[in-house]
């Protein structure tokens, strides 16, 4: 996949030539990526196309970087750790539901052709996947934090949490939404020391956010981000 630098960033995008086209023009999406659909022009003038709409580019990305609902097929777009990367859905025989496997550089995601509930089992395949990747992933963190805060959970639990992101128990066990696996690390940050606050303030008190404002000074605006993403 081609890609030019923009500033300190990498954008990658598919190009598709149209003969018919007497123009290029470049479209983003959650799931497409960037696509610049163009007459016939060489790879140069393709990237210095997409790079003089960079700004614009990375704009539209914001937006569309959300955590998406809906069917997964070939060419979708999976979020692992803040990053969007392509997905190679497979049909395998071998497999006896689903399975997901990721290479640092995309999902591969095996399917029994002989399924009827072909879009659920990719959903508990990817579920599987990010609770265990969690726990990976997320529980060094924690425990880094703990030791950061001098505040330490009972318990650490990773769930699917349909309106939370993460929670503390009465008896200080943390729990963390599996699904933000799928944010990046700035992210998982601000949701392990907000609830890890939790165990010392267990309302949103000024104290809470004293407190919070202790370890994570920008927590204000990477609530709003979290805010934004989708659960």
């Amino acid at each position: 996949m081609p890609a030019v630098k923009y500033g300190t960033q990498k954008i990658q995008f598919n190009h598709v030539i149209d003969k018919a086209l007497k123009h290029a023009y470049i479209t983003v999406d959650f799931y497409d990526g960037v696509i610049l659909k163009s007459p016939s022009i060489n790879e140069t003038k393709a990237k210095e196309t997409v790079h003089k709409k960079g700004k614009w580019i990375l704009e539209k990305l914001k937006l569309v970087e959300r955590i998406p609902p809906g069917k997964i097929a070939t060419g979708s777009r999976l979020l692992y750790l803040g990053r969007r990367y392509y997905v190679d859905v497979l049909q395998d025989a071998s497999v006896k539901n689903a399975s997901v496997r990721f290479n640092h550089s995309k999902f591969m995601i095996k399917v029994n052709p002989d399924l009827t509930e072909r879009e659920l089992a990719i959903k508990e395949a990817l579920e599987k996947f990010s609770r265990e990747k969690s726990i990976i992933k997320i529980t060094p963190r924690i425990k880094s934090w703990s030791q950061t805060t001098g505040l330490t959970p009972t318990d650490i639990k990773f769930r699917k949490l349909s309106k939370r992101w993460g929670s503390c128990t009465k008896s200080n066990e943390v729990i963390i939404n599996f699904d933000a696996v799928k944010l990046p690390f700035t992210l998982i940050d601000y949701i392990v020391v907000h609830e890890l606050v939790h165990i010392k303030h267990k309302a949103h008190s000024k104290e809470f956010y004293k407190e919070l404002g202790k370890f994570i000074p920008e927590w204000k605006d990477l609530d709003d981000k979290l805010c934004g993403m989708k659960l």
